[in-house]
């Protein structure tokens, strides 16, 4: 059992961040803000995979001007501003209802802008999403430390926080990424230890999805073994939907969130005598919007099959054109191949009146 670090709590829209809230997870659509009908879309789709929060970009004024209308149509979906360089795109993002806004304070220009923003997010009660980056670290910390370290990266995220803190403002969310994972892993552990605002931790630029995948995985994981870690984004080249299952089976696999059923699978090998892969795939697709807190067991071959399907709620373990149905453990009923997902939805039906709870 993780047990997480104890962080202030910050309110997205109707989300909770930080303290003892679920950990959060978040995306960010890849469409242009100001083609609205574009970015409701891909908001909703997101939305309908199981993501919480979006976070948009705003580019210039137009994009600005388009969170009001955006805001309109997806009410209940906490929306964050993503903002670089221009001040005011912030002001008038937090005007129009956004509900967060992300900003390097240093990429941002005088003290006297970041407290124009840090004003206007006050006045409307909307978080400080401050975004700290291995890529865009200030230069006179990078030589400072000889080079991008977690040191420097901690020291530049602990100004940014000071700097609002001057401005009476500690309605912060801080995000330490890096496309290193062992790098993101010091950082943000190193951060947790000399401040409690809640972070969003990922690993930057981590790739295409399967590399992408491995390396979030790795670098989240370690992230938030340690506790650490309040809100999360998979950050993939690929479509943002993509993103989603992958953070919750993270979260999953480290028994942080529980987002239903468990499929489980075996390996292919010279033994399996059934198309393991299609059936799996088959199941997981099946399953993959159910709320059935149960695990389910796909399996292959007579060797481990039959025993390792026992230990899940239901299972299936087939061989020879033919397979078994299991149920906690014993023999529910033997099937020809092609009826086994067929039978194994029925069973699971009977039991609990549907399949997504």
């Amino acid at each position: 059992m993780i047990s997480r670090r104890k962080t202030r709590k910050v309110k997205v829209g109707n989300i909770e961040i930080g303290g003892d809230a679920p950990i959060v997870i978040q995306s960010m659509t890849n469409t242009l803000t100001s083609d609205i009908d574009g970015t409701v879309d891909q908001i909703m789709d997101l939305l309908d995979s199981g993501c919480e929060i979006v976070r948009i970009a705003i580019r210039d004024m137009n994009d600005a001007e388009a969170v009001k209308i955006i805001k309109e149509r997806v009410k209940n979906v906490p929306l964050v501003a993503d903002i670089h360089f221009d001040y005011r795109l912030a002001i008038r993002a937090i005007e129009n209802g956004i509900d967060k806004v992300r900003i390097n304070p240093g990429n941002i220009g005088s003290e006297d802008r970041v407290k124009a923003v840090v004003d206007k997010a006050k006045e409307y009660n909307v978080p400080i999403r401050v975004g700290v980056n291995s890529g865009s670290l200030e230069r006179d910390i990078v030589e400072k430390y000889g080079g991008v370290t977690s040191q420097g990266l901690i020291e530049s995220a602990i100004k940014q926080c000071e700097l609002m803190e001057k401005f009476g403002f500690e309605d912060i969310v801080v995000s330490i990424k890096s496309s290193d994972p062992m790098l993101s892993y010091e950082s943000c552990i190193g951060f947790s230890k000399l401040r409690d605002y809640p972070q969003h931790i990922g690993i930057t630029e981590s790739g295409t999805f399967i590399k992408g995948t491995i390396k979030s995985s790795v670098g989240m994981g370690l992230i938030l073994g340690n506790g650490v870690g309040d809100t999360i984004r998979v950050s993939l080249t690929s479509s943002p939907v993509e993103e989603i299952p992958v953070a919750q089976e993270i979260l999953q696999c480290l028994g942080l969130r529980k987002f239903g059923v468990n499929v489980v699978s075996c390996p292919t090998c010279g033994r399996t005598r059934i198309d393991l892969v299609k059936y799996a795939t088959q199941v997981e697709e099946i399953f993959r919007k159910s709320r059935l807190d149960i695990t389910v067991a796909v399996m292959g071959c007579e060797v481990n099959g039959p025993g390792e399907a026992r230990e899940a709620d239901y299972g299936i373990a087939g061989g020879n054109g033919q397979g078994l149905i299991f149920k906690k453990g014993e023999i529910v009923k033997k099937v020809s191949e092609d009826k086994l997902v067929e039978e194994l939805v029925k069973v699971i039906r009977e039991d609990y009146g549907g399949i997504y709870g």
